[in-house]
């Protein structure tokens, strides 16, 4: 017999982790049968997604377009993936998981503000499960610790062409959504 014994994590069906998410006191992400919660955040990566959310909702008001921050879970319909990015963004017709209405499965753009601890995954695996989804035209990444945005736009299947901003003065065209997020609007208020 081994000296240490591998503890055995029990698998969790997507069901199972949406009824528990439902009556959650946090917020937990879940792929492949696990689960995994989600650390707090900090103060600059409260108002930039605050700022971010404000700008597109006033260019977006009367457009067929909604914008949710945060408390929206998404579903990753190809790869199973359930997160909360931090802004997402749905023109036309949003689609849901089931009659609950709490679980988006048709977003037209992503933005993550990055922090040390989800940076990697972030532009990583989190990207990799996004880029399949259908509906996807954007992914805007944006760093909470100095002045830069990195926009990926599809171009085509399995296709997507980045630009990076970094000054203050730059402004990020999002064209899948017609706006546009000046990165001194984004980083309002926000000490490096």
């Amino acid at each position: 017999m081994p000296a240490q014994a591998l503890k055995r994590i029990p698998y969790i069906t997507a069901e199972e982790y949406l009824a528990r998410e439902r009556t959650a006191d946090y917020k937990s992400e879940y792929f492949d049968g696990e689960i995994f919660a989600m650390a707090g955040a900090s103060e600059p990566h409260i108002l930039i997604v605050s700022s971010i959310s404000a700008k597109l909702y006033a260019q977006l008001e009367q457009r067929p377009c909604k914008v949710y921050s945060n408390d929206m879970r998404l579903k990753v319909s190809p790869t199973g993936l359930y997160t909360y990015p931090d802004v997402v963004v749905v023109c036309g017709e949003a689609q849901f998981e089931d009659d609950e209405i709490d679980t988006l499965l048709n977003p037209t753009l992503i933005v993550e503000v990055l922090s040390k601890s989800t940076e990697g995954r972030d532009r990583g695996t989190k990207f990799e499960h996004y880029s399949k989804l259908d509906s996807l035209q954007e992914y805007l990444l944006v760093a909470q610790n100095r002045p830069r945005g990195e926009l990926f736009t599809k171009e085509g299947k399995g296709r997507w062409l980045l630009a990076a901003f970094e000054n203050l003065e730059d402004i990020v065209k999002l064209a899948s959504i017609d706006c546009e997020l000046a990165l001194q609007d984004i980083y309002l208020k926000v000490k490096f």
